[in-house]
């Protein structure tokens, strides 16, 4: 079990506070994905623990067996952070596409686009400005997005290499809380029924700051939008190795 140091129980996000984004190993019912520490809280791992945290100093990742503080040694990774959550492109545009380089790329580029693949909540911060993104680019795709409330629908095109399309809201709108399908497509000479994932669209307070990685996890873990969180997590470790 983990050695806890005082200040390190579950408290609000604010300045030193980090939240756990990744847990893994014998102590991560101890510190499971979405747990807030302090950033000058002392915690012991195991052999095959890993942990990683974002705090406001950065990314931090523990791996056992050790004692560790939390708040020291963290890598700085605010420009990966601001590269993934930019707003301005997302928002530039209502319709239209966005290509990518020959092929699309396999992770998710930027926080506020909808992965087409990924089922569960999404957090957005403008549902007039959806953007849908595919893992597979190198084809062309047409995929369906449905209101599973009234069955209405509209076809989403994507071209070979095309990676990013926005969404029309004037061809479906897209409600607070509201289910939604995303009907994949069949590739041309296969057979059987379109792949169906189910979303629920969630509006973040435009009120709060999301400039600090901390507050982000934390609201994307309170929302249930699972798979953000893990992209998240994965873009800011990987700038620690």
């Amino acid at each position: 079990m983990f050695a806890l140091a005082a200040g390190v129980f579950a408290m609000p996000v604010a300045a030193q506070a980090g939240v756990v984004v990744k847990s893994s190993g014998p102590s991560s019912g101890t510190y499971p994905v979405g747990r807030q520490v302090g950033d000058t809280a002392t915690i012991t791992l195991r052999a095959g623990d890993r942990i990683t945290v974002l705090t406001d100093e950065g990314t931090r990742v523990m791996q056992g067996p050790g004692t560790f503080r939390v708040g020291e040694g963290a890598t700085r990774t605010q420009a990966r952070f601001s590269n993934l959550t930019r707003t301005r492109a997302a928002r530039r545009v209502r319709t239209g596409a966005v290509r990518g380089a020959d092929i699309g790329p396999t992770r998710n580029p930027n926080l506020w686009y909808v992965n087409v693949a990924a089922p569960g909540n999404v957090c957005l911060l403008d549902l007039d400005a959806v953007r849908l993104w595919r893992p597979e680019a190198e084809t062309a795709q047409t995929y369906s997005i449905v209101d599973q409330a009234n069955d209405t629908a509209v076809e989403v095109p994507f071209v070979e290499t095309e990676a990013v399309r926005a969404l029309d809201p004037e061809g479906i709108a897209i409600r607070e809380s509201a289910e939604y399908t995303i009907r994949g497509p069949i590739m041309e000479g296969e057979s059987g029924e379109r792949p169906d994932v189910s979303v629920r669209f969630v509006t973040l307070d435009p009120e709060n700051d999301y400039t600090s990685p901390a507050m982000l996890a934390a609201t994307l873990h309170e929302n249930g939008c699972s798979t953000q969180l893990e992209l998240l997590a994965d873009t800011l470790e990987d700038s620690t190795e």
